[in-house]
């Protein structure tokens, strides 16, 4: 897998986004121009976290596997053997999905 190669650092969360939904649930084929963009991705690795203003370190929220809810711009792309990631802040996470 891509991400072992590949530790973030600090409050770092490299997630990898879901993919577009192609057809509708009538069966009507969508155009790659009337997909929206996708904001929910799935957590691949994390930093270690950042160090408070008391010299602690803080973790980071979330966790390898867990599904989150991402802004609609933002993040740096990372390739990784011809895949597509993002890095995120912890911080900019919106929110992350429970079952």
């Amino acid at each position: 897998m891509a991400f072992r190669k590949f530790l973030p650092l600090f409050d770092r969360v490299l997630v990898e986004r879901l993919t577009a939904e192609t057809v509708t649930k009538g069966g009507i084929m969508l155009p790659e121009k009337s997909q929206g963009k996708v904001l929910q991705a799935t957590v691949v690795a994390v930093g270690p976290g950042s160090v408070n203003q008391k010299g602690h370190l803080q973790p980071v929220s979330v966790k390898v596997g867990e599904k989150v809810l991402l802004p609609e711009y933002g993040g740096t792309k990372v390739v990784l053997e011809e895949k597509d990631y993002f890095l995120f802040r912890d911080g900019d996470i919106l929110g992350k999905y429970v079952n």
